[in-house]
């Protein structure tokens, strides 16, 4: 390890790799909710963050998984599983008041048509304003799973109706937390705590 009187031990989440501060900085001076997406092998993880002095508090989110329980037969992994939980986290953000946010992707390397730009297709779809380039966005016969099977495009259109519909209780399930209750919001792990100066205020 380096030593000397100028050198700084950086943040354990750096140090592995998990938290890009700077970029998290940027982000928070937007002064907007974090539209969070992260992806693993067989899932997609959506969340809607807000900063806090004592941590970021999730107030709402949506999943891959989750769509299993409403009907989904097909892989949660997959690009219209990803717009779905997009679609999904972005009904509750609105349900939530939640109107702008922007897209807080990690560590993660933007790709076109990836599945963590799918789920913020779904984002959008639900009435979110997030700033995108329309070009890294999927295709829509991508998105509804066309190239996969004829099945899987009509199973889409069913869960994207049943989680679209006006009086949805899918929708006004808000997964880990509403903005009247935040009391009972999730801490999530990229805690950093800004300085006024850092803040721009």
């Amino acid at each position: 390890m380096a030593e000397g009187p100028r050198y700084r031990v950086k943040f354990r989440r750096r140090r592995d790799g998990k938290t890009d501060y700077r970029h998290r900085l940027k982000l928070l001076r937007s002064n907007l909710p974090r539209a969070v997406v992260r992806k693993t092998l067989n899932n997609i993880i959506i969340q809607f963050v807000e900063y806090a002095q004592e941590g970021d508090k999730i107030i709402g989110s949506a999943s891959g998984f989750e769509l299993k329980k409403l009907g989904w037969k097909y892989s949660t992994g997959n690009t219209p599983s990803a717009y779905l939980a997009g679609l999904l986290g972005g009904k509750r953000a609105v349900k939530n008041n939640i109107k702008k946010a922007v897209l807080d992707i990690g560590l993660q390397r933007p790709s076109k048509g990836s599945k963590v730009f799918a789920s913020l297709k779904g984002m959008i779809d639900a009435g979110i304003s997030i700033p995108h380039d329309k070009d890294m966005l999927p295709g829509d016969d991508r998105v509804r799973g066309a190239h996969i099977s004829k099945e899987m495009e009509k199973s889409f259109e069913e869960m994207k109706a049943k989680i679209m519909g006006a009086n949805s209780e899918v929708a006004r399930d808000q997964g880990l937390g509403i903005r009247e209750k935040k009391e009972k919001t999730t801490l999530a792990p990229n805690y950093y705590p800004l300085t006024t100066k850092q803040r721009g205020a």
